[in-house]
């Protein structure tokens, strides 16, 4: 494994420009935006500041910890990993074992139903949300923050992700209007809710392993693994989901490619008609919006 030399390096510049080079000779695909964002984490300085600061003098626990998470780049682990946290929807996120990275792909639903979210509150003067599987609660607290009028409740069957998602809901200031709660779905909860998101688990089991290492390595396989046929989870949610929704209610998926036609099949089973299919920036299919026939 590269090893940047940092042993002379006396200041942030020389120490980004070592890291850099070490990335780059390992291959890393995002190796100069990974470089830049671990060391002015390290050195507590802006991303452009390396540059403009690139005389400010190296401590020698700033040139320990810089060793410390080079290393761990260079062994895979993600940069967000390394950091503890990520950025989505403006909102930067508290990540933890139990929670998958929030990606941009994910802001493609958030995109798809704030319209809706905000024609909810104008007519009915707040809208009500549930948040199924929330890891770090990225797709209800980012709602929230865009519409102040707008409730959230997010259910995930992990207690750590809950405690991620409580406390990334505390940092950011929308804990008044967001309640985490560790469950199996739907189970338990009789309440209706004005909108249902959710992007669950739906990779094939047999694909897993296919996966790029920095994803096997650091993401949960709970939060990752949809069973036999990648559709476990979304059978759950349509079989327990027509009950939740408010009269003019929508729901909302994200889906893995090439799932738009099975996971329509199973919630038109269940009572749901397709509401829209949402392209993600690549033109693939991401999110599916549903209503429900006889809740109007």
């Amino acid at each position: 494994m590269t090893k940047p030399d940092l042993a002379s390096a006396g200041t942030a510049g020389q120490a980004w420009l070592a890291m850099r080079a070490a990335f780059r000779e390992a291959g890393l695909e995002s190796a100069d935006l990974d470089a830049r964002l671990l060391a002015s984490r390290v050195m507590e300085m802006e991303p452009h500041q390396l540059m403009t600061g690139a005389d400010t003098p190296l401590t020698t626990i700033q040139r320990q910890r810089l060793m410390q998470v080079a290393s761990q780049r260079l062994g895979g682990m993600p940069v967000h990993r390394i950091l503890g946290a990520r950025e989505f929807y403006g909102l930067v996120l508290g990540l933890s074992p139990a929670t998958l990275e929030p990606r941009p792909d994910t802001e493609t639903l958030i995109d798809a139903v704030l319209p809706f979210v905000r024609a909810t509150i104008a007519a009915k003067g707040s809208c009500s949300i549930a948040d199924l599987g929330i890891g770090t609660g990225a797709i209800g607290l980012a709602l929230l923050a865009e519409c102040r009028e707008a409730r959230c409740l997010g259910v995930d069957v992990s207690e750590d992700a809950v405690a991620t998602a409580t406390e990334n809901a505390r940092s950011l200031g929308l804990s008044p209007r967001y309640t985490a709660r560790t469950g199996d779905w739907f189970a338990g909860i009789d309440m209706r809710f004005d909108l249902i998101v959710s992007n669950p688990p739906y990779i094939p089991t047999a694909d897993l392993a296919t996966l790029a290492r920095e994803v096997v390595d650091h993401d949960p396989v709970l939060a990752l693994d949809g069973g036999p046929d990648g559709l476990a989870a979304y059978r759950e949610i349509a079989a327990q989901a027509p009950g939740r929704l408010e009269q003019g209610g929508l729901l909302a998926l994200e889906i893995g490619t090439g799932q738009t036609a099975s996971v329509t099949a199973l919630f038109a089973a269940c009572g749901f008609e397709p509401a829209g299919v949402v392209a993600d920036l690549a033109g693939v299919d991401r999110v599916l919006l549903f209503t429900c026939r006889g809740v109007r």
